[in-house]
Parts: C-alpha cells; structure tokens; sequence
C-alpha cells in the first residue's frame, strides 16, 4: 500500500498545495483532515491560480475524488461558496467527485463573532487566530455540544442541538442569538450541502480493499500543532502525521510514507516566537522575493533563516520518510545563506544564479547543491522533491515519495 501524508515542517506557507497537487495525479483519492478554512493552498496550473481553502487541492483535477475528513472543522457557507467559485474556474464538482464526512462540527456565526471578539479583547495577548470560527467550533467539540454535518438531515434533531449549542454560547454574548433565525439560516443552505455528505471512513476503506492509493492533505504546518506547537501560539487542531488516521477512520498502520513539505528558509504569520526570525534587508528581501503574504488573510509573513533542529524535531514528530524542499530560488540573490544549526548559525556562500524553473538536480548550482545536502545532514531526512518556482512542471524530482 502507498498511501501518502502531506504536512509542513515549520509553521505552514510551505508549499504544500503545489505538492498535494503533483502528487493527486498518482492518488484515486485526496484527503483533508484537520484544520478549517483558517488555512489555504495556492495552486498554479499554467497560466491558472487556485487558491483554496477547504477543498481538497485534488478537486481541480477532473478524475480524482476529494473527501472531507472528520478531523475537520467546516463553515457550510464558506464551503458552498469556495465550490461555487472554483466552479466558476470551470472545475466541475459534483458528489460523485466531493465528499464530506458525516461527522464533522460545523462553524456557525456564533463561532466567528465569539473568535473575533476574543481577540479583540486581549489585545497585545491575542494569538492571531484568522477570526473565523476554528478555535471556538473546536471547543464545541471537545465540549460535546457541536452540531455536525449529520445533523443536518434531521431537522427536529439539528433543532434540539442548537438549543443546547446556544445554552452555553447565549452565556458568553452581550445579546442572545435568536435561535428560530439561526435554524431558518442553516436550513437554507443544508440541502445544497447534504448532497456531499456520506460515510468517508466507509468509503477510504472500500478505496483500499480495492487497492487505490490515497493522499492525505495536512493544513498548517507542524509548529501550529496544539499540542507540539509553540503553544498558546497555535492552531486549535493537531496538524502532525498522525492526525490523518484520526481525522479520517484510516487505521494508522495503513499509512506508511510521510513527505515533509519544508521552505528552504523559515516563515510563519502570526504572534509567537521565532528563533532566526530576521528585521533586516535580507528578510524583507525574503519576503518580497518569496511572496510572502498568507494565501487566506494576506497578513505578511515574517521571515528569518533555515531553522535545523526545529525541522529536524518535525520530521521526528511526524515520522517523515522525505523532504520535499520549497522556495530554492527566493535564495538566489544571497551573497551570504546562513543555516542555524542549534548552537549557532553556519554562513553559507550563495550561488548567485537563477535556480528558477530548473527541473533536473545536476542544472542546479554546486553551491546549491550544497546547501541542501547540508540541510539534509542536519534534519537527517532524504531530500526527495525541490521545488523551484510555483507551477507543477518546476519541480525537480528524486526519488518517489510514494514508494
């Protein structure tokens, strides 16, 4: 079997989307299974951009099948929209094609008023959270009131949830939420969403009886795990490896390969601390280069240099079996790259040419080639796949990480 996990090694903005994309082409399936539609994918296709926030990146390509899994937190209204816009990109989606796990909690407004007001109010303590919902519906769930997917086939029970949903949140509001409005709101949209609604784990295993391959698509990166992050400074869901069985009824020992998706230096958006983060020209340089602004929020990213031991503690985490290497060519302009190793940072002479585009590993620069060679050396991980550029075809491929 070959099933893949896809996940970030830093804090997200690796470039997942651009891999998860090249590879559905070998998958019958891709999977999402945590995080909401607080993170996205940018995808470039030729002269087409996909930027995607829930859908599965699998879904542009017209033989796969996208599923939803339950580790997921879903705003049914966002939901309904990004298909609609990617429809309109001219992807077809129907529910042959989109499938979403029937218990999974879904984000009502109350979830992103009571996000956005929190932050507010702590002010220079606020996480950074995008203000949509995720942390507050993930509380609903671990608190045992969330309404899910399922429940929107039966209205006198979806009725009877709401009332103990809005029992607790009615508590924490200045004003009430008018319960008789909030259903009418939901019913509006529930049967354009129930369509899609089935048994994902049912389905993943007729997938694997059957033999076909499944991609998993981790959201975030793996330093916003709520767990294993720079907590509190984290995401509301656990963004590692393992998460995918969880989040989708695939039994862990069903997923043996793990490719760490890892920027070629270091960035994150939001509050949090950040070891080799840099304040100078060159990260503004990396920034500029690198187009760094968040695919969901268009907050920009802070940048700093290739942080060794944190990738290397990820890859541990998540059981990494390759590293696909990212952004390559924002580096190109350095006279000077350094590394942080743990102890202290290793400066790196720059190679001064364009790696942009390049699709065969010999082309490469040699003081490329040994940049990355030494960030092998230092995570300890096989360097499968480098990216160098946005589209699918600026790939250099090394080994399969499927295999």
């Amino acid at each position: 079997m070959a099933n893949l996990v896809v996940v970030g090694t830093q804090w997200g903005d690796e470039g997942k989307g651009k891999f998860v994309d090249i590879l559905s082409e070998q998958a019958h399936t891709i999977v999402r299974f945590q995080g909401g539609h607080n993170a996205g994918h940018t995808i470039k296709v030729s002269n087409t951009t996909y930027k995607l926030s829930l859908l599965p990146s699998g879904i542009i390509r017209s033989d796969k099948t996208a599923v939803i899994g339950n580790g997921v937190v879903l705003d049914p209204w966002e939901l309904l929209k990004e298909v609609r816009l990617i429809e309109s990109m001219g992807v077809k989606i129907s529910p042959e094609r989109l499938i979403i796990a029937d218990n999974i909690p879904l984000i009502l407004p109350y979830h992103r008023e009571l996000d956005q007001d929190r932050e507010k109010e702590a002010g220079n303590n606020k996480i950074g959270t995008t203000g949509r919902g995720i942390g507050p519906a993930y509380e609903d769930k671990v608190g045992r009131r969330a309404i899910r997917t399922g429940d929107l086939k039966n209205e006198e029970h979806l009725r009877a949830r709401l009332k103990i949903a809005l029992k607790h949140h009615n508590k924490l509001r200045a004003y009430p939420v008018q319960e008789d409005w909030l259903f009418e709101h939901i019913m509006d949209i529930a049967k354009d969403v129930i369509q899609y609604i089935g048994p994902v784990w049912q389905y993943l295993h007729d997938a694997m009886t059957g033999n076909k391959d499944i991609l998993f698509e981790g959201a975030q990166g793996s330093m916003l795990d709520v767990d294993w992050g720079t907590y509190p400074y984290v995401t509301s869901s656990n963004t590692l490896a393992g998460m995918a069985s969880i989040g989708t009824g695939v039994p862990h020992n069903k997923i043996p390969n793990v490719l760490g998706i890892t920027k070629a230096y270091t960035t994150r958006v939001g509050e949090g601390p950040m070891e080799t983060e840099l304040f100078d020209e060159v990260g503004e340089h990396l920034a500029t280069v690198g187009k760094e602004k968040g695919t969901v929020t268009g907050r920009g990213r802070r940048c700093g240099w290739f942080d060794a031991p944190l990738v290397k503690k990820t890859c541990m985490l998540n059981g990494v079996t390759g590293i696909a290497l990212t952004k390559i060519d924002v580096l190109d302009e350095l006279g000077t790259i350094k590394i942080y190793n743990g102890e202290g940072y290793e400066e790196h002479e720059g190679w001064l040419s364009s790696t942009f585009g390049i699709t065969q590993y010999d082309d490469l620069p040699e003081l490329a080639k040994k940049y990355i060679s030494r960030i092998e050396e230092l995570v300890g991980v096989e360097i499968v796949l480098i990216s160098t550029g946005p589209d699918r075809e600026e790939t250099i491929t090394l080994k399969d990480p499927f295999k």
